[in-house]
């Protein structure tokens, strides 16, 4: 349980991470929703993965490289159930604020990046 509470926090931290840097790029550049969300989806993946490796789970014992890959499997697998929750919100709801999509969407794909991070990244 306690894994669990600190799994939630860290991605609070990658949430607020995520939103700063969508709302950044979507403020300074001429990128709009989809692809600013593109590059603010990988900067969070490098903030969580920080933090999950040193708060929620500890280093696995495997390389760091060999742990960061899987990480980044992990994170690409669940950053794209995140992308396509996002944009199916922006397609079918134009109205909707990105920042807004972008928390029904990292919700959404919470449980599954608690899953594949406990199981196979950082499994004991």
């Amino acid at each position: 349980m306690q894994r669990l509470v600190r799994f939630v926090f860290a991605g609070g931290i990658g949430f607020v991470a995520d939103a700063a840097a969508l709302w950044l790029l979507l403020a300074v550049t001429p990128f709009g929703p989809f692809a600013a969300r593109a590059l603010s989806i990988g900067f969070a993946l490098c903030v969580t993965w920080q933090i999950n490796r040193h708060l929620t789970f500890s280093p696995s014992r495997r390389g760091i490289a060999q742990e960061s890959a899987r990480y980044g499997g992990v994170g690409i697998a669940t950053s794209v159930v995140n992308y396509l929750v996002y944009s199916a919100i922006l397609l079918a709801l134009p109205s909707t604020p990105p920042l807004a999509a972008l928390a029904v969407a990292s919700l959404t794909a919470m449980a599954l990046s608690f899953l594949g991070y406990s199981r196979l990244v950082f499994d004991r």
